[in-house]
């Protein structure tokens, strides 16, 4: 059980909700200042990327989680993503139990009546506001007007930069092992063997770029991937994949190489160990993989 307590203001003190998460069989407690409507919450995030299967997410109250339904039923689900559970002390959840689940179906449902409600309304006023003659949204950005525009382009440009950093231990480090020794393409299809978010290669290429900009990266990952057989691109492949997930077996990696649909040497759909080993080896003797 890992609690998880939280405090709007750095005046105020986690001290009730640590006692009563320890009371309640925490052996770790994660304290975090952060506003209920704020959307930064680094600890929070550190927690959810950590959190392993059979572990539970414990909270004194639903409020000192989530700033909305929506907010908690996204953390309920990437909890159950990672085989994880969670429990409110003073709320009826507990997703280890049935009746906890069903708690958390009702809110579900509340959270979905709760959009449509919204959408609803939101659609009414915009119809009552066309029949008086008015168009809502941003004059500036209406009138294209550049000032306008360009404040748009940096909340936006500001708001994907911390998501990026936010995740950055979770991607940065595979993408230094494998490029520029392997092509976009191999690199996100590695990743994305276990990314929450799919990654497309001008995408991640774009952010390598971006973080090099900024100094956060080196620029040697932008080079170009040398050209090579495709026997060579395959044991390149494989060194990207096992030096990803060091502790993978053979047999894991090419259930791995199946799930990719990449074919064998010979044009085969079916991976054997042997072959991974083979190639395992040459990447060893080309330097891209310490010898075990």
């Amino acid at each position: 059980m890992i609690g998880y307590a939280r405090v709007s203001t750095g005046e105020q003190a986690t001290d009730p909700q640590t006692d009563e998460l320890r009371a309640a069989g925490c052996a770790v407690v994660l304290a975090e200042h952060a506003s209920g409507a704020g959307r930064d919450r680094p600890v929070l995030a550190a927690l959810l990327r950590d959190i392993r299967a059979g572990e539970t997410l414990v909270v004194v109250r639903l409020d000192r989680l989530a700033r909305s339904v929506g907010h908690l039923l996204g953390v309920i689900e990437e909890l159950e993503r990672k085989g994880a559970h969670f429990r409110s002390l003073h709320d009826p959840i507990d997703t280890a139990t049935p009746q906890g689940m069903f708690s958390l179906q009702v809110l579900g449902a509340v959270a979905q009546l709760e959009r449509a409600l919204i959408a609803e309304r939101t659609r009414a006023g915009l119809r009552a506001a066309r029949a008086r003659g008015r168009i809502g949204g941003n004059p500036g950005l209406r009138a294209r007007d550049p000032a306008a525009l360009r404040k748009v382009r940096a909340g936006r440009d500001a708001i994907w930069l911390r998501g990026v950093l936010a995740q950055l231990d979770t991607w940065l480090p595979l993408v230094r092992r494998m490029r520029p020794q392997q092509p976009w393409g191999d690199v996100v299809r590695v990743l994305n063997r276990s990314a929450a978010v799919p990654w497309t290669a001008e995408r991640l290429r774009r952010t390598v770029r971006r973080l090099v900009a900024e100094g956060l990266a080196e620029p040697a990952l932008l080079g170009r991937a040398p050209p090579a057989r495709p026997d060579d691109r395959l044991v390149r492949l494989i060194a990207g994949i096992a030096a990803a997930a060091p502790g993978n077996t053979l047999q894991q990696i090419a259930a791995q190489l199946e799930a990719m649909q990449e074919r064998t040497p010979r044009g085969g759909t079916r991976w054997h160990p042997s072959s991974v080993r083979h190639l395992r080896l040459r990447a060893v003797r080309l330097g891209l993989l310490d010898q075990d």
